[in-house]
C-alpha cells in the first residue's frame, strides 16, 4: 500500500527503539497496529461506497435507455394503433355508403362453362385412361 521495503522498516524499528525506548515501544506497536487496522478498514468501506455509487449510476443509466425505449415503443405501438383505427373507419364509411346507394348486382352469364382439357394417355379397351407420369412420382 505504501511501497514499504524491508530495509525501510528495519529502519524506522531502530529510530523507534531508539526513540521510545523498550517499555513503551510494544505499546506504541499495538498502537499502531490498532490504527493501521482502522484505516484499512476505512480505506475498504470507501473503496466499497464508490463502486456502490459507481454502480447505482450506471443502474440510472440503463434505468433511463429502458423507459425511454419503453416510451419510443409506446409511441410506436399508439401511432399503428391510430393507423388501424382510421383504416377500420374508412372501411365503415365505405360499407355504409355502398349499403346507401344499390349497385348492380353482376349478372350470371349465360355460357356454360368449357370443359377442361385434360391431358390423359388414350388406354387400350378395357383399362382406364391414366395420366402422364411425372418424374419422380412414377412409383407413388
Amino acid at each position: 500500500m505504501f511501497d514499504i521495503g524491508f530495509s525501510e522498516i528495519v529502519v524506522i524499528a531502530v529510530v523507534a527503539l531508539i526513540v521510545l525506548g523498550p517499555e513503551r515501544l510494544p505499546k506504541a506497536a499495538r498502537t499502531l497496529g490498532h490504527l493501521f487496522g482502522r484505516l484499512q478498514r476505512y480505506v475498504n468501506e470507501v473503496k466499497s461506497d464508490i463502486s456502490r455509487e459507481m454502480e447505482l449510476e450506471e443502474l440510472r443509466k440503463v434505468q433511463q435507455e429502458v423507459k425511454s425505449a419503453a416510451r419510443e415503443f409506446e409511441q410506436s405501438v399508439t401511432t399503428a394503433a391510430q393507423d388501424v383505427e382510421s383504416g377500420v373507419r374508412d372501411v365503415e364509411r365505405q360499407l355504409n355508403t355502398a349499403g346507401e346507394t344499390p349497385t348492380a348486382e353482376p349478372q350470371p352469364s349465360s355460357d356454360p362453362a368449357p370443359p377442361a382439357v385434360t391431358a390423359g394417355v388414350e388406354a387400350p379397351a378395357g383399362e382406364p385412361a391414366r395420366q402422364p407420369s411425372l418424374p419422380g412420382f412414377d412409383r407413388i
